[in-house]
């Protein structure tokens, strides 16, 4: 069966294109510095919001048309299967990624969730034999169900750790069994609301017991992607054990989990941790654990997590700066955990959609690479630190200073010669090469 008959294969057709079904701007064959745009970008499709999503929002039930709605339980996951890798040929999509309850329903008990989730992975194993789409990443869901009502790995409940120790044990073998390259861990409900009646300690000690057997499974059954971590400071939970990049970092060195796990970035929940979007994969690439992106946007005007498509150019070039200098995402990639907006409800728009992302990053290649290239913030940034280099800065630099020293090289200075930091003149250049470099 075809579901989406009105959607032939998406080419790059160039910028001065009119068709909404083809890429401007993301030309995979296109070698951009040592590596094409597709081996740089790495593109991947979140089965949940492109597949499950239907519309649903607190103030209204779903409106989505898609081809399947009228099926349910198997039947239904079946054909999402089958719409998926039609999505990922026509898209050309390098990448995939879910979470376990997106792609079988759960039955009455594990051992019943675990037969359809093996039923449909054995379906999704036939499929990648003649598709090119591999699995970037697969994770646990344990945030929806009730059961998780007080976290999973971090829960009151002995019961629910037990519980979700079995869910993740399952999905690394299934990450396994797919060739995932990496496996995520997103902590929807590992926090609490209240310090009143909150083991925060207990909690956080249980967690790190919970990524060590992680750990220890992996090594057991031969899985060898990377682990990786995605930050959010809010939503469901007040207060989120993994708040953002930092205190990630701070929370694996504690528990010498820091040589396992690297990080998972979504853009929407920098900013809802009141950071930009690049200070966070600045923090994972200075540190070492820049892992992989989910890529997408929030709105300055809405106060959650909505998820939108990419198409802010200037947060897509600082990201892909970041990612540049990181000599790229390794294992990782730039999977689209977006959705697109109720309004967009026809299957066609699940296309636009993706293409407007994927063109959105490619332009934020090509922009970053000509930025980097040309050493437009380099230059200025060594210029800005070059007291550093020499002298007194150079001391403090190679550790030969002390309070002493520093004391005695200060006590005579008459005048302070700093400098502009100009940085209205590197947006002003920004702007330039946004607006040249096509």
């Amino acid at each position: 069966m075809t579901y989406f008959e009105n959607v032939s294969k998406i080419k790059y057709e160039g910028p001065k294109s009119k068709n909404s079904l083809a890429f401007k701007f993301y030309n995979p064959e296109e070698k951009i510095g040592d590596r094409t745009m597709e081996e740089w970008l790495r593109f991947g499709v979140a089965y949940w919001h492109t597949f499950t999503y239907d519309g649903t929002d607190p103030f209204g039930s779903g409106n989505m048309i898609r081809p399947w709605n009228h099926l349910t339980g198997m039947d239904l996951a079946k054909a999402r299967v089958e719409a998926a890798f039609e999505l990922f040929d026509k898209l050309n999509a390098p990448f995939f990624c879910f979470h376990d309850v997106d792609i079988a329903p759960e039955g009455t008990t594990l051992r019943e969730t675990n037969k359809n989730l093996d039923e449909i992975v054995g379906m999704i194993e036939d499929y990648m034999k003649t598709s090119k789409t591999k699995l970037l990443w697969n994770t646990a869901n344990m945030f929806s169900n009730p059961r998780f009502v007080h976290g999973a790995a971090t829960s009151c409940n002995a019961d629910v750790f037990a519980f979700s120790a079995a869910k993740v044990k399952k999905g690394l073998e299934v990450a396994k069994r797919l060739g995932a390259e990496n496996y995520v861990f997103w902590g929807g409900r590992e926090g609490y609301e209240s310090l009143l009646n909150t083991d925060m300690g207990l909690e956080q000690d249980n967690l790190a017991r919970f990524f060590h057997m992680a750990v220890d499974y992996a090594k057991e059954i031969g899985f060898d992607g990377q682990f990786l971590i995605e930050p959010k400071p809010k939503e469901p939970t007040k207060h989120q054990y993994d708040f953002d990049v930092a205190t990630g970092i701070a929370f694996l060195q504690k528990y010498n989990l820091d040589q396992y796990f690297k990080f998972n970035i979504e853009a929407n929940h920098a900013t809802l941790a009141g950071h930009t979007f690049e200070h966070e994969l600045r923090v994972a690439r200075i540190n070492g654990m820049l892992g992989s992106v989910d890529a997408n946007q929030g709105d300055p005007l809405l106060g959650w997590d909505t998820d939108e498509f990419p198409t802010d150019l200037y947060s897509t070039t600082l990201a892909m700066y970041e990612i540049i200098k990181n000599g790229g995402l390794g294992k990782g990639g730039l999977n689209f955990d977006a959705k697109v907006r109720r309004g967009s409800f026809e299957p066609e728009d699940l296309f636009r959609a993706h293409i407007t992302g994927m063109d959105s990053f490619a332009v934020g290649l090509k922009v970053a690479h000509k930025l980097i290239e040309d050493k437009v913030l380099d230059d200025f940034i060594a210029k800005r630190y070059r007291s550093f280099n020499e002298g007194i800065g150079k001391d403090i630099v190679e550790g030969k200073a002390n309070f002493k020293t520093l004391e005695d090289y200060a006590l005579d200075i008459k005048e302070f010669h700093n400098e502009s930091g100009r940085v209205e003149e590197l947006r002003a250049l920004l702007n330039q090469y946004l607006l040249t470099t096509f």
